[in-house]
C-alpha cells in the first residue's frame, strides 16, 4: 500500500513537472512572438503607475493576449518594479520580452527641436514656446528673468545658446533645454577659443562670440566664412569702423521693417556701427560652430570691403576704389554712383 502511495505521488511530481515544464516552455516562444500591433502606439506611463497596470491596460486595448504570462515573467525576472514613466512608442514587431525591456530601460519617445543659425533670442524664445513636448515654465518672464532661472544672472541672453538639434523626452523643462543650449554653447566657445589663430584683435572668448554672431549674420555662403571673418578681423586692428547691416538692423528692434534707410545708418545706437568703432556690446545672433571657428581662423588676404552679388556670394576688395566700382557693378549695375562705400558688405 505505502509502495502505490509513492508510486501515485512520483507520478503527481512527474505531471506537474512536464506540466511546467511545458507551460515555461510555451510562455518562453510567447514572449518572442510580436505583440498585436497593427499600427505605431504611442503610450504615455504616467509616474507612480505599476506594471500589472500597465498589462491590464493593454490587455484591454487588445494588444497583449496573455497578460497573465507577462505578469509572471515581470514578477519572476526582479523587472516588474523598475519600469520608468514617460512617453513611449511602441512600433509593429515589438515583443513582450521587448516591451519589458523598452520600459525598463526608460526608452521613452524622443521629440527634437532645431535652433537655427543667426536667430535672435527673441526668435529662440518663440520656438521653445510653441514646442508642444517641452513643459513651459517661462512665461511671462523677462529676459533678465529667464537669465536667472537658468543660473546665469546679469548675461545678455544674445548669442548664449549654441544652434543645433536637440533631442528630449515629453515633459522636459523649458528651462532644461535652455540649460542644455548655454552649456553646449559655452563648452563650443571654449574649445574654438584655446585652438584660435595667434595676434587676434579680440580679448575675450565673448568679443569672439560678438565677432562670430556678425559673421553669421553676413554670411549667405558656408565657404567665405573665413574671408568675411578676415575681413573684419583686419578693420578692428586698423581701428576702421565694421560698417555692417546686421549690427544697425538689430539696434533698430521692431523699428525695422525689412530695409535700412540713411536715416537709419546716421542714427546712433550702441549696436551701429556705422556710427561707433569696435565691436556692439553684445552678440546680435546665435552664431553656429562654423561661424565661431571662422572668426578664430579668419583668411590671410588685404580684403577690407565686400558687397553681396546678389546670388549668395560676396566680391571682395582691398581698397575703396575697387569697391565702389563692385558696388556700381553688382548693388546698382552700372546706373550711377555710390553716395558712400565705406561699408565693407552692402
Amino acid at each position: 500500500m505505502a509502495g502505490r502511495r509513492l508510486r501515485l505521488f512520483l507520478l503527481g511530481v512527474l505531471v506537474l513537472t512536464l506540466t511546467g515544464g511545458t507551460l515555461a516552455w510555451r510562455i518562453d516562444r510567447w514572449l518572442d512572438r510580436p505583440l498585436r500591433l497593427d499600427a505605431p502606439l504611442t503610450y504615455e506611463l504616467a509616474p507612480g503607475s505599476n506594471f500589472i497596470r500597465v498589462v491590464n491596460d493593454l490587455a484591454r486595448q487588445g494588444i497583449v493576449d496573455e497578460p497573465r504570462w507577462l505578469r509572471w515573467y515581470a514578477r519572476l525576472s526582479g523587472q516588474a518594479s523598475r519600469i520608468k514613466a514617460g512617453e513611449y512608442r511602441f512600433e509593429p514587431g515589438l515583443t513582450p520580452r521587448q516591451l519589458l525591456r523598452e520600459l525598463v530601460q526608460g526608452r521613452v519617445r524622443q521629440y527634437s527641436l532645431t535652433l537655427i543659425e543667426g536667430w535672435n533670442f527673441r526668435q529662440l524664445k518663440a520656438a521653445v514656446a510653441a514646442h508642444p513636448a517641452l513643459r513651459q515654465t517661462l512665461q511671462g518672464l523677462d529676459d533678465a528673468a529667464i537669465m536667472a532661472r537658468i543660473g546665469h544672472p546679469g548675461e545678455h541672453p544674445e548669442g548664449r545658446f549654441l544652434p543645433d538639434t536637440y533631442h528630449f523626452p515629453k515633459g522636459t523643462r523649458d528651462t532644461d533645454f535652455l540649460i542644455r543650449a548655454y552649456d553646449a554653447m559655452a563648452r563650443v566657445l571654449a574649445e574654438e577659443w584655446a585652438g584660435r589663430a595667434p595676434d587676434l584683435p579680440l580679448k575675450t572668448p565673448y568679443e569672439a562670440l560678438i565677432l562670430a554672431s556678425i559673421v553669421e549674420k553676413e554670411t549667405g555662403l558656408a565657404s567665405e566664412r573665413p574671408a568675411i571673418a578676415g575681413v573684419f578681423i583686419r578693420r578692428l586692428r586698423k581701428g576702421m569702423r565694421l560698417q555692417t547691416d546686421p549690427t544697425v538692423i538689430y539696434g533698430m528692434g521692431e523699428a525695422y521693417r525689412g530695409n535700412i534707410r540713411k536715416r537709419d545708418l546716421l542714427k546712433d545706437t550702441p549696436y551701429n556701427t556705422y556710427r561707433r568703432r569696435g565691436l556692439p556690446p553684445t552678440p546680435i545672433a546665435m552664431p553656429g560652430r562654423a561661424a565661431i571657428h571662422a572668426t578664430l581662423h579668419p583668411d590671410d588676404s588685404d580684403n577690407l570691403y565686400f558687397v553681396s552679388r546678389g546670388d549668395g556670394s560676396h566680391q571682395f576688395s582691398a581698397t575703396l576704389e575697387e569697391h565702389n566700382r563692385a558696388v556700381i557693378k553688382y548693388q546698382l549695375k552700372g546706373r550711377r554712383k555710390p553716395f558712400s562705400s565705406y561699408n565693407p558688405g552692402s
